[in-house]
């Protein structure tokens, strides 16, 4: 039988971080767990956002009893069977999904019909997963509204990712997607339809014909504005045709990892508070984004990054995550999405003026550029002073000019939503909207295959044995720097299939697999001991608003250094408040309190990330602004002649991924690396008899100090930092150098 002993002490604790021993003083509770089997002692101690999992070997043995030996004999100690105190139920499976979303019930279809006896393991019941809140559509190259081709499709989501996303999984997502859209479609997925009776499909940002020398392309596919529900219904239904174990309701805690491979999670079951292990052969995270780590966010409340900070707590290092999209158009006050297919079925932004704003900044692809883009001018156009409304803090979307019948079959839901909001009917007035946090771009690093990639000491990547990821939480490196509106829900089931299909070529139903050992998942438990047991001041409620509006303020569209650093600072004081959390509901039975604290550990983990991650990058480039460094720095300056450059070494440019650690006992991001993104020298290699080029653009990231229309030449002055001064008619062509290319 496991005992624990657990003292309560003000204590030098040793603790060994890779080749390091560090020392801390500091008031924790040690969680002795004592193993005399193999002769192995394990030391947990609270610190922060949760339990500590420390492995002490012969030669720290004796040092470590001596010290157990003077805490005993001079307080009170208590030991805990854990069986006992903490009821465990294990469960075996050939494969455990966290998440029941988009992703995870793509991967479970395809598994459980082959035989694999799989689990899914979620928080919500499955059609409550926020896939159901995505409107627009699903892209993909089917050409039903015309001519159309998926290296066109992936020509637009490298240059919509900035030149960061790895081409080799764009390669693989676009020319899978028009397989994807006709098996949905063959699952019952009703599309909408034209009159012809083909797939319905709108525009959207950045997609474009003939590598972008064409005009806008129809490539999203579409339910109405209802697409994710649609996808979501459509996919549950499919899976209740397999015997798959759903268990619903249950909070996942951790992963379950022994030297370095992955053997299974361990959950809460939040109805009776019993504690659930499942061991499985591979393990697919597929638990969504971290959109709650803002204040005002499209997502909904349970996207708290879960998969996210349990790779983080199982030293798996998280890929770009200082790359957070903005939505253009997310309802002022409420922060719930209207579709970027509003603007595709025809909508247009405006500002105070009454003004098309868009045509300035992308006079090609206007109110359909890139949501970064689109983001970036909004914001201009508030700090400019024209934004309207008593405070002039938001802009005006436009759908009234729309027939009727438009709205009515396209954009119902929006209809509805809009005037349950703000009582506004988008048939008569203009929507009052307001760049939102909407997608993570960063997560759990993958290759195509879905399978979860690290860095051993040398900086070489490799495959995590049994670990597989899926859907917003992971980073496979397809949307880079920036996303593609209509590109999450292709991403959800073409990699949540590719990871069931890795699967399948590698394993066999019913493989055996060794027992897991009574220790692991100890951690997990002494943690959850830990915020039922602690006596803190500060409320969760409190402190998780603290940390979303920091994070508003201090990450948000627009960053710069001393902003960033700032930031830092501040989040740290903000984590070292974990220490002194109160949870007043000690049950273990349908506590809402007790599931807030470990999503706020969750958040904690995420927002560490994304601040660090954003400071450490010194450039621009997407989603990520930065002010005091305008422009993208790539292996070239491609506004030069390529001939005569020689490529800069990695260490000199940004065209990479950012890597990061964390180190759990103050919030320090301690290690921060990078690794190089997929890229062939300017050209994609595709499966096709030509080469597909794909030239790199400069667009402008950074806010104009200020910019005011000139009646002297009839255009906008934008008057940059530097104090260089150039004009822009709204009816120009062409794009000059420090405008944003679309």
């Amino acid at each position: 039988m496991c005992l624990k002993l657990y003292v309560m002490t003000y204590v030098n604790q040793p603790s060994v971080r890779t080749t390091k021993v560090a020392v801390y003083k500091r008031p924790i509770m040690l969680c002795v767990i004592i193993q005399p089997r193999d002769e192995t002692l394990y030391l947990s101690g609270k610190h922060g956002m949760g339990s500590r999992h420390r492995q002490f070997h012969s030669n720290y043995l004796d040092n470590l009893v001596s010290i157990l030996n003077k805490l005993c004999s001079n307080l009170l100690c208590f030991i805990v069977q854990t069986s006992k105190k903490y009821p465990t139920v294990d469960h075996v499976h050939d494969v455990v999904i966290v998440g029941a979303g988009g992703a995870g019930l793509r991967v479970a279809l395809t598994l459980a019909s082959e035989g694999f006896k799989t689990a899914v393991v979620t928080k919500l019941f499955p059609t409550r997963s926020h896939t159901v809140a995505a409107q627009g559509g699903i892209n993909a190259a089917i050409g039903s509204m015309g001519e159309d081709n998926w290296q066109w499709h992936m020509y637009d989501t490298v240059k919509g990712g900035d030149w960061l996303g790895d081409q080799d999984a764009i390669h693989y997502m676009t020319k899978e997607a028009p397989s994807v859209v006709v098996e949905l479609e063959n699952y019952g997925m009703p599309f909408s339809r034209t009159a012809e009776g083909k797939i319905y499909q709108r525009k959207f940002g950045a997609q474009s014909l003939k590598f972008g020398k064409g005009p806008p392309a129809h490539r999203t596919c579409c339910v109405s504005d209802f697409t994710g529900h649609s996808l979501l219904h459509t996919l549950y239904s499919q899976t209740l045709r397999y015997p798959i174990d759903y268990f619903i309701e249950y909070f996942a805690l951790d992963l379950l990892m022994e030297n370095g491979t992955c053997k299974g999670i361990i959950a809460l079951r939040l109805e009776d508070g019993k504690i659930h292990r499942f061991q499985a052969k591979n393990t697919i995270v597929c638990c969504g984004g971290a959109g709650r780590c803002y204040f005002s966010t499209t997502g909904a409340h349970t996207l708290t990054g879960d998969g996210t900070a349990m790779a983080s707590r199982a030293r798996l290092p998280l890929q770009d995550m200082e790359f957070i999209q903005f939505h253009p158009t997310g309802i002022y006050g409420s922060g719930i999405l209207v579709t970027e297919g509003s603007r595709g079925e025809g909508g247009f932004l405006l500002n105070s003026d009454g003004e098309r704003f868009m045509e300035r900044y992308a006079p090609i692809a206007k109110d359909l550029a890139s949501r970064d883009v689109v983001s970036r001018a909004m914001s201009c156009e508030i700090l400019d002073g024209r934004g309207v409304g008593p405070e002039k803090d938001h802009l005006h979307l436009q759908l009234h000019h729309l027939d009727k019948d438009v709205i009515k079959k396209k954009l119902p839901g929006i209809r509805k939503t809009v005037y349950t909001f703000v009582g506004v009917d988008i048939c008569k007035d203009p929507v009052p909207v307001i760049p939102t946090v909407h997608y993570t771009m960063g997560g759990i690093p993958t290759n195509y295959k879905g399978q979860v990639l690290s860095q051993d000491k040398c900086g070489e990547d490799y495959i995590v044995p049994g670990l597989y990821a899926a859907g917003e939480c992971s980073s496979v490196g397809v949307h880079g720097a920036n996303r593609l509106g209509a590109n999450s829900l292709l991403e959800t089931v073409v990699f949540g299939r590719s990871c069931a299909r890795n699967i399948i070529k590698t394993c066999r139903p019913g493989d055996k697999m060794p027992e897991l050992l009574e220790r692991t998942g100890e951690v997990s438990i002494a943690n959850l001991e830990w915020l039922r047991s602690t006596t803190g001041a500060v409320p969760v409620a409190t402190l998780r608003t603290e940390m979303q509006k920091l994070m508003h303020k201090y990450a948000g569209i627009f960053r710069s250094q001393d902003l960033l650093q700032e930031g830092c600072q501040k989040l740290e004081l903000l984590y070292k408040n974990l220490d002194d959390l109160r949870v007043g509901d000690r049950s273990l039975v349908w506590n809402t309190e007790l599931v807030e604290a470990l999503e706020l550990q969750n958040l904690m983990l995420n927002a560490t990330q994304i601040l660090h991650g954003a400071e450490n990058r010194k450039e621009s480039r997407g989603a990520h602004a930065r002010e005091d460094f305008k422009f993208r720095i790539d292996e070239f300056d491609y506004l030069k002649p390529l001939d005569s450059q020689k490529m800069r070494e990695l260490a000199d440019h940004w065209r990479k991924h950012t890597l990061s650690w964390v180190d759990e006992e103050n919030g320090h991001a301690v290690n921060i690396t990078t690794s190089s993104a997929f890229y062939l020298v300017l050209v994609v290699r595709c499966c096709i008899s030509s080469e597909v080029h794909i030239p790199h653009r400069q667009r402008l990231y950074a806010r104009p100090t200020r910019s005011r229309y000139s009646p002297a030449c009839g255009s906008y002055l934008l008057i940059l930092d530097q104090g260089e001064q150039q004009c822009y008619k709204p009816e120009q062509s062409s794009v000059k150098q420090s405008m944003i290319d679309w």
